[in-house]
């Protein structure tokens, strides 16, 4: 089988930097991390890999140092890793980076499985793993928890999904994507083999030139539909708090009811 897994570098959460004129995120000098919900869409590859043979690609767009969270995922098995780096590609709303990401994976040729996470901690959006489904023309699989059934012959995927109210069993046909939810599984630590072959390894950079049939004028901030016209932080609250002393609850209670009528909340 190939897997594809993509994974974004993010921001450490407590570091988080925005540039002021462009609305985007700083990343470069700034400390970061593997998108941890990306860890487990790694370790689901991993593991399909193990049952079904194959190998795993780790695709990631991003600045030149997103290459360490490339060479994490190696250094945990993973087979090959690309990075997709260009100024033509900074500013990308997840729009213009789902379109990108599909860009490169058609590039790497046919594959059966693409994992994601769930979403990205420094966006929320979760919406760029259903675009580079939408993007490709396949079918994607939200929310997996757990991997029922899978069968390279047939190319039949069954999947439960984790849902707010309840979870969903989906039957589907492959290639699919697929994003999953941090109860599918429990990543495993690199190993000291990985991470010496990690060290040593060469991860191709791929920019808009290395694309040739895509349109530049989908790349980047000018590509993107969608643009962070403002960034502030909101105005701290103002309040004040009453405590209603009495000797009993029952009085306590007709307190705070007297007060709520005479403040006209009730």
């Amino acid at each position: 089988m190939n897997i594809i897994v993509c994974i974004k570098q993010v921001p450490d959460t407590t570091e988080v930097k925005i540039n002021p004129e462009t609305g985007t995120l700083i990343r470069e000098g700034v400390p970061s991390i593997v998108n941890p919900f990306d860890m487990y869409a790694i370790e689901e590859g991993l593991r399909l890999k193990e049952q079904f043979g194959g190998k795993v690609t780790v695709v990631s767009m991003g600045p030149p140092q997103a290459k360490e969270a490339l060479k994490e995922a190696v250094a945990m098995g993973a087979d090959e890793a690309v990075l997709l780096s260009d100024r033509a590609f900074a500013g990308s709303d997840t729009w213009a980076t789902a379109y990108t990401l599909s860009q490169a994976i058609r590039k790497l040729g046919q594959f059966d499985v693409i994992l994601c996470g769930k979403q990205a901690i420094d966006g929320d959006t979760g919406q760029v793993g259903p675009g580079i489904a939408r993007q490709l023309g396949i079918t994607q699989l939200t929310y997996v928890f757990k991997i029922l059934k899978l069968d390279p012959q047939s190319r039949a995927l069954v999947v439960e999904r984790l849902l707010e109210e309840g979870r969903e069993v989906v039957e589907a046909q492959l290639p699919a994507l697929l994003t999953v939810v941090k109860d599918i599984n429990q990543p495993r630590y690199p190993t000291f083999l990985g991470i010496r072959r990690a060290t040593k390894l060469d991860i191709p950079v791929w920019g808009a030139a290395d694309l040739p049939e895509t349109d530049a004028g989908k790349l980047g901030l000018k590509g993107s539909p969608t643009q962070v016209v403002k960034v502030f932080s909101p105005p701290k609250r103002e309040g004040t708090v009453v405590l209603i002393q009495a000797e009993t609850v029952d009085e306590a209670a007709a307190a705070l009811a007297d007060r709520l009528l005479a403040e006209k909340v009730i």
